[in-house]
């Protein structure tokens, strides 16, 4: 397994919209990339952190190649009219190989409002 981690900063009030448009746009990454999904978590600095899942590096880099387009215009644009801040190039912060895995998972997806 392979995980990349990325952060955005958002603007004042458009959390809620960032959220929304994050998870549907997971979803649509991985219908057509073959993504595990993510989890996105909230630092204390007030930073969102995406932690996403790929069954290994060679799928994740040829949809990082081609830029995890999806086709929904909508959600693409309020994902980045949500958006403050993104690292340098909007790159992950880490690209991980996974060597051991001790997350107990849900049998069924649970998903927060």
């Amino acid at each position: 397994m392979f995980v990349a981690v990325y952060w955005w900063r958002v603007h004042p009030g458009k959390e809620d919209q960032f959220r929304a448009a994050w998870r549907r746009g997971t979803d649509l990454i991985r219908e057509i990339y073959g993504s595990y999904g993510s989890r996105l978590h909230r630092d204390a600095d007030g930073r969102f952190v995406g932690y996403a899942e790929w069954p290994d590096e060679v799928t994740w880099r040829k949809a990082f190649d081609q830029k995890m387009v999806y086709d929904d215009p909508a959600t693409r644009a309020a994902f980045i009219d949500a958006i403050a801040q993104v690292p340098t190039d909007a790159d992950p912060i880490f690209t991980m190989s996974v060597t051991d895995d001790l997350l107990a998972r849900a049998t069924s997806r649970q998903r927060q409002p």
